[in-house]
């Protein structure tokens, strides 16, 4: 089992997470023109706290993830709502093949500091979007380590915003914003302490 396998049961029952989702959904919608005439692929996913957030602002959603685990709790998750236009995928797009579909919106929380290959993955990004395709991602701000306090190995300590800035132009997107969504907060070394989230939205040109 993966370390997020080992925690997708008991994912949801942190209320910091749930707060994070729905800001971040409240500012992707700020910042995206969404429709139901949208398809979307979130990456990533999780248990689906971000897309359930917007699930009735877009059309078909298929939700990816690598876990197993946190897709099985998903799969729940979405049989119990009824929900009707959510769907959830095993996908590793730093390994595997393309999906054959191609989306209108692809987004992604917290998730591109735990791809090695953060710059590769915007590629792979842009591949899967349709022509004028929006592409949103919330990580965190450039940090000094101490975020992960959960064992979590192989990680990024965040991103400097102008550097992912320019990997995200280098990947052909235009039209790039970045503010800051949310803000984390954990105890570190007995100290409250801010982790700023920021939302990166672009456009395939």
């Amino acid at each position: 089992m993966t370390h997020f396998d080992e925690r997708a049961k008991d994912w949801d029952s942190d209320p910091q997470k749930a707060a994070r989702a729905r800001a971040v959904a409240d500012a992707i919608r700020a910042v995206i023109p969404l429709s139901t005439e949208m398809s979307a692929l979130e990456y990533g996913c999780g248990t689906g706290l971000l897309s359930f957030a917007l699930q009735p602002d877009l059309g078909p959603i298929t939700l990816a993830d690598t876990s197993q685990g946190m897709l099985d709790v998903l799969g729940e998750k979405i049989a119990s709502s009824g929900a009707v236009n959510m769907r959830p995928i095993r996908l590793d797009l730093s390994t595997d093949l393309l999906p054959a579909e191609r989306f209108d919106i692809v987004y992604s929380l917290m998730v591109l500091h735990h791809v090695h290959d953060a710059r590769g993955i915007l590629g792979r990004f842009y591949d899967v979007l349709k022509p004028n395709g929006y592409l949103v991602v919330a990580d965190l701000d450039k940090e000094d380590g101490s975020f992960h306090t959960d064992g979590s190995t192989d990680v990024h300590k965040g991103f400097d915003r102008a550097e992912l800035q320019k990997w995200v132009e280098a990947a052909g997107f235009g039209n790039v914003n970045v503010s800051t969504a949310y803000e984390v907060k954990k105890i570190v070394d007995g100290v409250e302490k801010a982790f700023p989230v920021f939302l990166l939205s672009a456009r395939k040109k």
